[in-house]
C-alpha cells in the first residue's frame, strides 16, 4: 500500500472544500481527518458547506465548525436552508448553489458524500459535486446508519487514538438535537474507526475511510 501525500509549497495554502447535506454529516464522515490535516498543515484554507439545517441544527453546525476549524488559516462556513429529505426534488436550486460555489472556491481536495449512500440527500450532493468539479481530487466519506450501506472504501486516513476520541466526543456533545437517536453514541463512531483501522493496517489501529474514484499518478 502506497501513501498519497498532499505535498506542494508549504507557503501556498492547501484549499479544502467540505460538503455535507446535513449539519453533522461532515463531522461523522471525516471529522478525524479534519483534525489531523489542520494539526499537520500550517496554511489550510477551508470552505465548509452544510446544505440543510433547521434553526437549532444551524446553530449546532456553526458551533461545530468553529470548534473543529480553530487551526485553519482561513475558514468560510456556509449553512444553507434546503429542505431535509427533499434534495432530489430541489435539484434546480441545489444546482444553482453549486454553480455559485464553483465561482468562489478552487479547491485542491474535496470531501463529499459517497455516490452509493442510500440517503437521497447524500446521493444528490455527491452527484452534484462530480457534476461541478470534474478535474479535482474528490474523496467520498461514509455515514453509518440503518441502511447498512458503508460499502468497500479504497482510501484510508490513519487517525490517532486521541483524535478518534475527540471526534466521537465532539459529535455527541455538539449535536444535542440528535441525542434521542440510538446511533448517536461515541461507541458507534469508535467502532467504524476501529474497523477501518484494521482494513488499512493503521499503526494506531484507527482510521477514517473514503471512496476515491479518480486520481492521477504524477512522477
Amino acid at each position: 500500500m502506497l501513501p498519497l501525500n498532499l505535498s506542494g509549497d508549504p507557503a501556498t495554502p492547501l484549499k479544502l472544500l467540505f460538503l455535507g447535506a446535513h449539519s453533522d454529516d461532515i463531522e461523522i464522515g471525516c471529522g478525524g481527518t479534519v483534525l489531523r490535516l489542520l494539526s499537520e498543515r500550517a496554511n489550510v484554507d477551508v470552505t465548509w458547506v452544510v446544505f440543510s439545517a433547521a434553526p437549532q441544527r444551524e446553530q449546532e453546525a456553526r458551533t461545530s465548525a468553529s470548534l473543529l476549524l480553530q487551526q485553519a488559516a482561513r475558514q468560510n462556513v456556509k449553512v444553507l436552508g434546503f429542505r431535509d429529505g427533499f434534495f432530489p426534488y430541489e435539484g434546480l436550486q441545489l444546482k444553482e448553489s453549486f454553480e455559485t460555489l464553483k465561482k468562489e472556491v478552487e479547491p485542491d481536495l474535496i470531501f463529499t458524500h459517497h455516490r452509493d449512500d442510500r440517503h437521497q440527500d447524500h446521493r444528490t450532493i455527491s452527484d452534484l459535486t462530480w457534476n461541478t468539479w470534474r478535474r479535482h481530487l474528490i474523496v467520498e466519506y461514509e455515514i453509518p446508519k440503518y441502511d447498512a450501506d458503508l460499502g468497500t472504501p479504497n482510501c484510508f486516513v490513519p487517525i490517532s487514538e486521541d483524535l478518534c476520541a475527540r471526534k466521537a466526543r465532539h459529535i455527541c456533545e455538539v449535536f444535542r438535537s440528535e441525542s434521542g437517536k440510538t446511533w448517536l453514541t461515541e461507541q458507534t463512531f469508535q467502532a467504524v474507526l476501529r474497523l477501518r483501522g484494521i482494513e488499512c493496517a493503521s499503526p494506531t489501529g484507527y482510521a477514517e475511510a473514503f471512496h476515491c474514484r479518480k486520481f492521477i499518478v504524477a512522477p
